[in-house]
């Protein structure tokens, strides 16, 4: 029986448009993603290295604007529906599951969607979870299996229990190794509102 729910963040509440960051970066310049830029927003993601420290590598190796370079960090993030917003405080209300997010983003990121959902929306989204994990505040990303037995760890949660969701299938893979339930759920196709349609709870 499933008692806990972990959920992705983007292109599972917000919606994102994936390719929109290297088209931007294409537009400034930028049309080579190396090993170097990939291990940089890795550290970055993880809390490793500070704002600062990632718009001034970008700034000095490419002598690019910094408020180019964040307009176009931004460009990935989109709408956040109200439907799935309205689904998650009924699910939380239900008080059936305990409810926790779990989501690969930077501090940019989660600046950029504060200030775009604004204060009320965003606090009523993030109440609605016990835990609220960051990978930047949490110093690990997914798919390392390191940051679901983190989660796992911190809440005392049985792998067999949990329900993870998110929208890429190496995050999912990796989850269900450690005997996770999982719902690889494919944006466009489905919604996460369509939660109990799509998996067996019980």
């Amino acid at each position: 029986m499933i008692k806990n729910i972990i959920f992705d963040f983007g292109d599972i509440f917000i919606n994102l448009d994936k390719p929109a960051t290297y088209r931007e970066m294409a537009a400034l310049g930028v049309t080579k993603i190396t090993e170097e830029m990939v291990d940089v927003y890795h550290q970055y993601e993880q809390g490793f290295i500070t704002t600062d420290d990632f718009v001034n590598f970008y700034h000095n190796k490419f002598d690019l604007k910094k408020e180019d370079l964040v307009n176009a960090w931004n460009a990935v993030l989109l709408d956040f529906p109200v439907k799935r917003l309205e689904f998650l405080k009924e699910l939380a209300a239900s008080k059936k599951y305990r409810l926790f997010l779990l989501s690969n983003t930077n501090d940019l990121h989660i600046s950029w969607i504060k200030k775009s959902l604004g204060d009320t929306f965003f606090n009523e989204f993030k109440d609605c979870f016990e835990q609220f994990y960051l990978s930047h505040e949490i110093n690990f990303r997914k798919p390392n299996k390191e940051i679901y037995e983190f989660v796992l760890k911190e809440n005392k949660l049985i792998a067999e229990e949990t329900l993870f969701v998110d929208d890429l299938k190496e995050n999912t893979d990796s989850a269900n190794k450690l005997g996770i339930y999982t719902w690889n759920l494919i944006p466009g196709e489905e919604e996460v509102v369509e939660l109990f349609l799509k998996n067996k709870m019980d």
